[in-house]
C-alpha cells in the first residue's frame, strides 16, 4: 500500500514543544480583580514569585532573553519596562484567549499579578526580607533534560547573512541506528538562540530530502517542506522549538518510532542581525524502551488557494471546515500565519449543535506563534466539524506589515507571503469493530475534503487512492490513481501506484504501461522494478521479467522476494543453475521463506523415470 505523506514546513520555524516564551508546567493564576494595596509590594515576596514562573525561563543568563530577571538588581533596573510591558500584556507573550478549554503550560498574568507588578514599581521597587524569596529556578547550561542517548550535528553550517530577508534554511540529520528506536523526547538546540525565530523537524524515512542538496550535509534552503512516502505512516508529533520552550516528554505509550535509515530534517527560521553569522545546530535525541501503543495524527484545516489580499484591505476572512469521521481526542493545535494575520478563531461544532472554542487569538503576532497543549485532552466525537476562521490586516494601519505602501498578498512560502494554516494533533478513540487503522480514515475524509476544495491536489488524490486500495475498492482506487497522474504525468511514484493497482485488478497491460512509465522516471526504482517483472511473469514474459528482477536485487540485495522471484522467472527460462542459486540466497535472507524453499526443493529434488 502507498501513501503519499505531506507536511508544511510551515511547522515554522514541522517538530517537541510547548509555549513561547516562559517558564512552563505552571498554571497562570485565575483571573481577579486587582488587590487592593494596604501594605508594601516587595520584590522578594510578591514579584519574585511571578518573574519566576513566568519570565525566568527566557529572561535567564544564556536564555532567549535580552536580560536575566532572577535577582532583585535585575528586576529593579528593568522595572519601568516591566510594567509596561505586563500592562499591555505584550510580555510573557501568550496569544490565546481564555476560555474553556485550558492549554498546559500558560503563562497568561492574571489581572492581579499585573497590577501587583504596577504597584510595586510606583512604590519605589522596594526589595523587601531576604527570608520571603522565594528559591530561584535553575537552568542547565547543557541540555535541559539532561545528557542524551544520541547528538545529533548539522554537517556543515549554515551561513547568516548580515542582512536582508527572513532566512530559511533546513538541515539534513541522518540518525545512525541500526535498529528501530522510540524516541520520548526531543531537545533542539538551534545555535544561536537570538537568531532564531523558530525551527521545527521533519521525519523523513525514505530520506527524500538528500536529493535536495547541492552536496551531502550542505543542506537547503526553503520553508514549506514537503515529504513523500510510500507506505501509510502519516505525521504524528509536534516537534517545535521556540525561545522559552521546554522540551516536551511524551506520555508512556505515545513515543515516535525512528527507523533504521531514517532522516531528520531541521527546518529553521533565522533572522538576520547585522553581522554574518554562522549557525551550526544540532539535536538531542532521548529514547525509551517503551514502544508506541497510542498513534496520533496531524490533520491540517487551510484554506491558502483563498488567500488574495488587496492591499488596503483590513479585514479579509478566509475560512475552512473539515468533518471528522470518527471519534477523537485533540491533544494539541497549532494555528499559523504570518505578518498581516489579524485574528484567528478555530471551533468545534459537535453534532448536536454545540460548539467548543478550541482556540482563539485576537491579535495574532508572528513573533509569537506556538503549538499549544490542551491541559486535558478535547474529546470530539464522530461527525464534529472542525471550523477555522482567520481575518487579515493588509492595511498601512497594521504595523507588522512587511510592505510599505501595501501590495497585494497571496499564498506562498515567503515570509512576506501568507497562509491560513490550522495543524491538529488527534489521537482516535479505540474501536474494535474499526477492522483498519482508524488513522486511514482521518487521511480518506481529510483528502476527500481537500479535492472538494481543489481537484488538482495531487497529494489528496493520491492518499485517497492509497486508502481505497487499502480497503480493497480497486476501481475508486484507480481512478484517484489517474487523477494523480494527470496532475503529474510522469512521476515515477503515482505510474507504479496505479500500475500495482492495475495489476491486482487483472489489467496486466495497463499495469506494464504504467510500471515501464515509472522505471522510464526512476530507474533507480525497486518497487517500479518489482512490480514491473511480476507484472511480465503474469504474462508469461519470463526473459523480461528476469531483467526486472535482476535490476530489482541490483538496487536492493537484500530483499529476499525479489531473489525469489528472479529464481522463479530464472527457471522457467532454463537457466536452473542460476534460479537455485537465487533461490538459495533468499533462504538466506529469509530462512522461513516458503516459496524460495518449495521451488529450490522441487530443482533439487531427483528426476524419477517413468
Amino acid at each position: 500500500m502507498t501513501s503519499v505523506r505531506a507536511i508544511a514546513g510551515c511547522l515554522p520555524a514541522m517538530a517537541l514543544v510547548a509555549a513561547a516564551a516562559g517558564l512552563t508546567a505552571v498554571l497562570a493564576p485565575t483571573e481577579s480583580e486587582p488587590a487592593s494595596f494596604e501594605q508594601q509590594v516587595t520584590f522578594n515576596r510578591d514579584i519574585a514569585p511571578i518573574l519566576f514562573r513566568n519570565c525566568a525561563a527566557c529572561h535567564h543568563s544564556g536564555g532567549a532573553g535580552p536580560f536575566s530577571l532572577l535577582t532583585y538588581q535585575d528586576a529593579k533596573q528593568h522595572g519601568r519596562q516591566i510594567a509596561a510591558v505586563t500592562r499591555t500584556r505584550l510580555m510573557p507573550p501568550w496569544l490565546p484567549e481564555p476560555g474553556n478549554l485550558k492549554f498546559a503550560d500558560e503563562l497568561r498574568l492574571s489581572d492581579q499579578e499585573i497590577a501587583t507588578i504596577q504597584e510595586w514599581v510606583q512604590q519605589g521597587a522596594v526589595e523587601g526580607s531576604l527570608s520571603d524569596l522565594p528559591a530561584r529556578p535553575e537552568f542547565a547550561e547543557g541540555w535541559e533534560l539532561g545528557k542524551p542517548d544520541l547528538v545529533l550535528t548539522a554537517r556543515k553550517p549554515f551561513v547568516l547573512p548580515a542582512s536582508g530577508t527572513d532566512q530559511y534554511w533546513n538541515f539534513i540529520l541522518p540518525v545512525p541506528i541500526s535498529q528501530t528506536r522510540w524516541l520520548k523526547s526531543i531537545e533542539i538546540r538551534p545555535g544561536q538562540k537570538h537568531l532564531v525565530h523558530h525551527a521545527n523537524v521533519l521525519v523523513d524515512r525514505a530520506q527524500a530530502s538528500r536529493g535536495r542538496e547541492k552536496a551531502p550535509g550542505s543542506g537547503f534552503g526553503g520553508m514549506e517542506i514537503r515529504l513523500e512516502s510510500e507506505v501509510f505512516d502519516p505525521d504524528s508529533h509536534f516537534l517545535f522549538w521556540k525561545p522559552g520552550t521546554i522540551p516536551y516528554v511524551e506520555p508512556d505509550g505515545m513515543a515516535l518510532r525512528l527507523d533504521k535509515g531514517t532522516d531528520l530534517v531541521l527546518n529553521m527560521h533565522m533572522q538576520p542581525s547585522g553581522k554574518s553569522e554562522v549557525i551550526l545546530p544540532s539535536i538531542g535525541l532521548y529514547f525509551t524502551d517503551q514502544p508506541a501503543t497510542m498513534y496520533p495524527m496531524l490533520l491540517q484545516v487551510e484554506n491558502d488557494a483563498a488567500l488574495d489580499i488587496p492591499p488596503g484591505e483590513k479585514n479579509f476572512v478566509v475560512s475552512d471546515t473539515l468533518t471528522l469521521p470518527i471519534d477523537v481526542d485533540l491533544l494539541a493545535i497549532y494555528p499559523h500565519a504570518h505578518y498581516l494575520g489579524k485574528d484567528m478563531l478555530a471551533l468545534a461544532i459537535l453534532p448536536d449543535g454545540t460548539s467548543k472554542t478550541l482556540i482563539h487569538i485576537k491579535q495574532w503576532d508572528l513573533n509569537w506563534q506556538a503549538v499549544y497543549r490542551y491541559a486535558e485532552p478535547v474529546f470530539l466525537p464522530k461527525g464534529t466539524v472542525i471550523s477555522m476562521k482567520y481575518s487579515y490586516d493588509n492595511s498601512e494601519g497594521n504595523r507588522a506589515n512587511p510592505n510599505h505602501p501595501p501590495q497585494r498578498v497571496t499564498a506562498g512560502n515567503r515570509a512576506s507571503d501568507e497562509m491560513a494554516h490550522l495543524w491538529l494533533q488527534v489521537l482516535p478513540r479505540h474501536n474494535p469493530e474499526a477492522g483498519s487503522d482508524p488513522r486511514m480514515l482521518l487521511q480518506e475524509a481529510w483528502a476527500r475534503h481537500n479535492i472538494e476544495k481543489d481537484s488538482s491536489d495531487f497529494e489528496a488524490h493520491y492518499n485517497l487512492a492509497a486508502m481505497l486500495q487499502a480497503r480493497g475498492v480497486l476501481e475508486e482506487a484507480v481512478k484517484e490513481y489517474e487523477s494523480a497522474l494527470r496532475v503529474r504525468p510522469r512521476d515515477g511514484v503515482v505510474n507504479n501506484a496505479l500500475g500495482g493497482a492495475l495489476l491486482t485488478a487483472g489489467r496486466v497491460d495497463e499495469a506494464i504501461l504504467r510500471l515501464s512509465a515509472a522505471v522510464k522516471d526512476r530507474p533507480d526504482y525497486f518497487d517500479a522494478h518489482y512490480n514491473l517483472g511480476n507484472a511480465l511473469a503474469s504474462k508469461g514474459e519470463f526473459r523480461a521479467a528476469a531483467d526486472q528482477f535482476r535490476s530489482a536485487t541490483r538496487l536492493n540485495p537484500d530483499d529476499a522476494d525479489a531473489e525469489a522471484n528472479l529464481g522463479s522467472a530464472l527457471a522457467r527460462i532454463g537457466h536452473i543453475s542460476e534460479a537455485k542459486s537465487h533461490y538459495r540466497r533468499a533462504l538466506e535472507l529469509n530462512p522461513g521463506h516458503a516459496l524460495a524453499r518449495e521451488n529450490l526443493d522441487g530443482l533439487e529434488r531427483p528426476l524419477v523415470s517413468r
